[in-house]
């Protein structure tokens, strides 16, 4: 069985904790996303204080300046007004400055720990691959790296922040107004703790499975979309690219749904809180006027009273459509909890045992056992085999047979249940994977060609490998003089996965890669395959000269051009097949 069938079926028997949308073990996904985030409060702090400041000048702004015209027209001497014109000028100008603080903070501050978070989130992946990842359609797992991440951008940038700036300026303007009429100051209280809480609170609970939707249908958007791209030849071949297209577009029409129903959900909740504060403007005049008839109030506090319920209740104007993000949010951040809640398949030592990479290494393999799900079929029975040091081993059998399982095994992609594999007199479990695929690595069954350049391609496997190095290993791999041919040499770009090379180009500039790497255990998983006889047989002759005096364990399916193979192993079903 391939690696890639293995992954699959791993996949297929993993437990529905990771289903889209429900956080495993009843966490909340939207605190953890939180809580990931926490470890950047020093950026965000300022942030949110230059935000709650620009809305508190603003309100203190139109506040001042409300009192100083209605004092104005009282035709005061100067000097009782001039405090009031000082901090007019300031605080517009202040609002100006904390505005631009607000977004150069803010935006700085986010972007820094949403950067910071999606190296966590791909760090998480890590692990998983490569045996864990097929169990997310490709294109849905590339929605969770770029789009649900940005969920830590939309919780801080359009929740939390104005949720900050919102909570000030009601406490100030219900400060304030309790402060000159304390009915006033109730009433404002009472107005804008039904439009700050409920209204949000009801948009969240209209919205929440609309936001899991519509996560749900960008994701599958994307994956379709990935789909097209990469299968667009074979979709062509067998005439069903009209379909994968009526997918996608049916996905389309599916999110453009959602977006009208969030606007209008959005649109609605404007609504009932220009109701309240026309309520609330009502309420507040009226108490006011009584006072001042009173005399419980002087008249130039009318006003200020008056503008105090439009500038707070103005402040509450995100609050609608934080409450729809904070629904994506929630999905998105399950999404993400998914990820990290994935089970590893290959468990890393508490103490990993140090493992030497000096020197050639032999590999001792003893009654190894490997299954792919817990009850099903071992992909390896009771298999033992040793790779003497220095020597090159050839590894045969017909698809399924166990050899890729193997190699999988070997570079702890994937965990044995039973059986020892010890390297340099470590047992292979003990050690960390990557002190592993340190000591045993090269070119696995899905190698991939990045679209980058020749050199940067090569470097993958040692970035500091000197220009004589890449010659080197070209060289061995007979690609030298194709790459010297090129007009920009080792500087050519390569296209997507060696798109502008042949088969045999693409095949021996892998192997150059794994011959840069210098493992102490260089593996070599079918890199004929897709290759025609000719060209496989030339490609296998190379590799086992190139691999002349290095441990090398290569896995292939023809028996053509293996003459200078040390010893051949031929699998049938996950057995040695004397």
């Amino acid at each position: 069985m391939t690696l890639h069938m293995a992954a699959l079926s791993r996949a297929d028997s993993r437990p529905a904790a990771a289903s889209p949308g429900r956080p495993p073990g009843g966490a909340r996904p939207t605190l953890r996303l939180a809580r990931h985030l926490v470890p950047y409060w020093r950026r965000l702090l300022p942030a949110a204080l230059a935000a709650a400041g620009s809305e508190l000048a603003a309100a203190a702004l139109m506040a001042t300046a409300s009192w100083l015209i209605s004092r104005a027209a009282q035709h005061p001497p100067i000097a009782s007004v001039s405090l009031a014109i000082v901090a007019v000028r300031a605080l517009a100008l202040g609002r100006g400055a904390l505005r631009y603080s607000d977004r150069l903070l803010g935006h700085d501050g986010v972007l820094r720990a949403v950067a910071g978070f999606r190296g966590r989130v791909y760090g998480a992946l890590v692990p998983l691959a490569p045996a864990g990842t097929p169990a997310f359609r490709s294109g849905d797992l590339l929605t969770r790296l770029v789009d649900d991440v940005d969920a830590a951008q939309d919780l801080l940038l359009r929740i939390m922040l104005p949720v900050t700036a919102v909570a000030a300026v009601a406490v100030a303007a219900t400060t304030t107004a309790t402060v000159l009429l304390p009915q006033a100051g109730i009433l404002l209280a009472l107005h804008l703790a039904v439009a700050a809480l409920l209204v949000p609170a009801v948009v969240l609970a209209v919205s929440h499975r609309t936001g899991r939707a519509q996560a749900a249908a960008r994701a599958e958007l994307a994956a379709n979309v990935v789909d097209l791209t990469q299968g667009a030849a074979d979709l062509a071949a067998y005439g069903a690219r009209g379909r994968a297209a009526d997918r996608a577009r049916r996905a389309t029409l599916r999110i453009a749904r959602l977006e009208r129903r969030r606007a209008r959900t959005t649109s609605l909740a404007s609504a009932v809180l220009l109701l309240l504060q026309g309520t609330a403007l009502l309420t507040v005049a009226h108490s006011a006027l009584r006072a001042v008839g009173d005399g419980r109030l002087s008249a130039v506090y009318l006003t200020v009273l008056v503008v105090l319920v439009l500038v707070s209740f103005e402040a509450l104007e995100p609050l609608p459509a934080a409450a729809f993000r904070l629904a994506e949010v929630r999905a998105r951040a399950s999404r993400l909890a998914d990820l990290f809640d994935t089970p590893a398949p290959v468990t890393e030592p508490d103490v990993p045992a140090v493992l030497s990479v000096d020197g050639p290494l032999g590999v001792h393999i003893k009654d190894l056992t490997v299954r792919h799900q817990p009850e099903g079929p071992p992909a390896l029975d009771r298999l033992s085999l040793h790779l003497p040091p220095g020597q090159r081993t050839v590894l045969l059998g017909a698809s399924g047979s166990g050899k890729s399982t193997l190699i999988a095994a070997l570079m702890r992609f994937v965990p044995y249940q039973a059986g020892s594999i010890q390297v340099a007199g470590r047992e292979l479990r003990d050690c960390a994977g990557r002190d592993v695929r340190r000591a045993i690595t090269g070119m696995t069954q899905d190698a991939h060609l990045f679209n980058a350049t020749i050199r940067a391609n090569l470097l993958l496997a040692r970035p500091g490998a000197t220009d004589a190095e890449l010659d080197d290993a070209a060289r061995r791999a007979r690609i030298l003089d194709w790459i010297r041919s090129l007009p920009d040499g080792f500087d050519t770009l390569i296209g997507q996965d060696g798109a502008q090379a042949s088969g045999g180009q693409r095949c021996r500039l892998l192997l150059a890669r794994a011959l840069l790497a210098d493992p102490p255990v260089l593996v070599l998983d079918e890199p004929t395959e897709g290759l025609d006889p000719d060209t496989a047989a030339a490609v296998l002759a190379d590799i086992l000269d190139a691999t002349r005096g290095r441990t090398t364990v290569l896995v292939t399916h023809g028996r053509e051009g293996l003459t200078g193979a040390d010893q051949i192993v031929t699998l049938d079903r996950g057995h040695i097949r004397l």
